[in-house]
């Protein structure tokens, strides 16, 4: 499983992405997705929200996951 970061989350973790490989415990949902990000990166908590895309659709946190898939963490945007 690849997860790519974008934005502030890119700049928190540190790399624009990393990857779950097979021996790794990977995220049932993108709920728990959420959290090991979260209690990984304790910044990424601090963020308003985080949508997920999914193999580029945009998912809920009710989304399963499986070791092919590619995740893009997408941080809120402002500007005008």
């Amino acid at each position: 499983m690849e997860v790519l970061l974008f934005g502030i989350a890119k700049d928190i973790v540190g790399e624009s992405s990393f990857r779950f490989d097979e021996g790794d415990v990977v995220p049932k949902s993108v709920s728990e997705l959420k959290q090991k990000l979260k209690n990984t990166f304790p910044d990424l908590g601090k963020l308003s929200s985080l949508a997920v895309a999914v193999n580029s659709e945009y998912a809920n946190d009710e989304k399963g996951l499986s070791q092919g898939d590619e995740i893009a963490i997408i941080p809120p945007v402002s500007g005008g």
